[in-house]
């Protein structure tokens, strides 16, 4: 495929975002061409990304000084010790906001590192190589940085923008499976909050896309790309319209909190299991046709390998799945918020419900 360019533009920053296939060989020509540069450089690496590609990137980037950190990639390392850590080396090795920080991982590397980036003298230059496909098509893009802590996930965190992103797609064919489902839950979560075209591409060629079949799994990149792109633009901030990319999330940031950040359930089958959520609890309370809830429901039921919610959590795990749904940075008072569907492209972000009756639908989701 052709390298294809993005440009985001937002109140605090313009970068590109440059997806291709093999394009890590040639980050010092795309640095050139994108006129960043700077002479000293720290890369944070998930220990997940295989040799070859890590050599390859310490290789092409031709800087004066390159210093290797290796992350490991959990989300129970997203947390204020290793920011400290990642610190604690720019600081021994005189770092200053003209220098740069690279993450060369996942989401979780990414959230961890932007963090870092956006918290070291007040900012540091910071360019992101997303590894993972869920990073590649939601948390590489919008400046959303965070670390979870005893109350939940991501409660800590700020907004800071990258100077670019760099999604080589060749690195994709060295994940399991199982990471591919869990950016295949972001593709969905953006096709349903896009357009009914853009869910019908996902629904005719999932299983091409599951398999990273050209070109089929490119344009599904560019599409969620391209989605997220315009809702960041008109709210980075996250004041109104950026809430509808939280589909599925107030319920899936719960049972992640609840499990302990467990690898029995990764964030993006998590999604899934709240994406499922918050279709049928729109249908329930007549925002979604039932005609439509079919049609999604169906479709996630094509996606094999994720767990039930019946096979993870029992009764009395239900008040400490309220509990952090409670703790959800998006509620403005006494009651839980959730992003629920009207339709293919019409999200409605500000659907109030108490405790208790959040808590019988949770019981009938346990019954199936």
């Amino acid at each position: 495929m052709r390298t294809h360019s993005i440009q985001i533009n937002t109140k605090t920053k313009k970068y590109s975002i440059i997806i291709g296939h093999n394009i890590i060989k040639n980050i010092s020509n795309i640095l050139t061409k994108q006129n960043i540069s700077f002479e000293k450089c720290l890369i944070v690496i998930d220990n997940n990304i295989p040799a070859k590609f890590k050599s390859t990137l310490i290789k092409e980037l031709k800087v004066k000084k390159i210093i290797v950190y290796k992350f490991n990639a959990r989300e129970k390392n997203k947390n204020y010790q290793n920011v400290n850590q990642i610190h604690k080396v720019l600081f021994k090795n005189r770092f200053n906001r003209e220098d740069c920080i690279i993450s060369f991982g996942g989401g979780i590397t990414g959230d961890v590192v932007g963090f870092a980036s956006s918290t070291f003298k007040r900012g540091i230059k910071y360019i992101n190589i997303p590894s993972t496909l869920l990073s590649q098509v939601d948390s590489s893009i919008g400046g959303k940085t965070g670390i979870n802590n005893k109350f939940g996930k991501n409660l800590v965190g700020s907004f800071y923008q990258p100077e670019l992103v760099i999604s080589d797609i060749k690195i994709l064919n060295s994940l399991p499976q199982r990471e591919i489902i869990c950016g295949y839950a972001e593709i969905l979560k953006s096709s349903l909050i896009d357009s009914y075209r853009n869910f019908n591409f996902l629904d005719k060629n999932i299983i091409k896309i599951l398999k990273l079949k050209s070109p089929f799994i490119e344009k599904a990149i560019i599409n969620s790309c391209m989605l997220k792109k315009k809702i960041v633009e008109k709210d980075e901030g996250e004041k109104k319209l950026r809430k509808i990319l939280n589909l599925g999330h107030t319920f899936a940031h719960a049972y992640e909190s609840s499990l302990n950040f467990s690898k029995k359930l990764n964030h993006g089958e998590a999604v899934i299991l709240g994406i499922k959520n918050a279709i049928k609890f729109s249908n329930v309370n007549k925002l979604l046709s039932r005609e439509n809830f079919q049609l999604i429901n169906n479709h996630i039921n094509k996606i094999r390998l994720f767990p039930k919610f019946y096979q993870l959590f029992k009764k009395k795990d239900l008040n400490k799945i309220v509990m952090f749904m409670k703790s959800d940075k998006k509620n403005n008072s006494n009651k839980i918020n959730l992003i629920l569907m009207r339709n293919f492209g019409k999200i409605k972000i500000d659907f109030q419900i108490d405790s208790i009756k959040l808590k019988k639908f949770l019981i009938l989701e346990l019954n199936k």
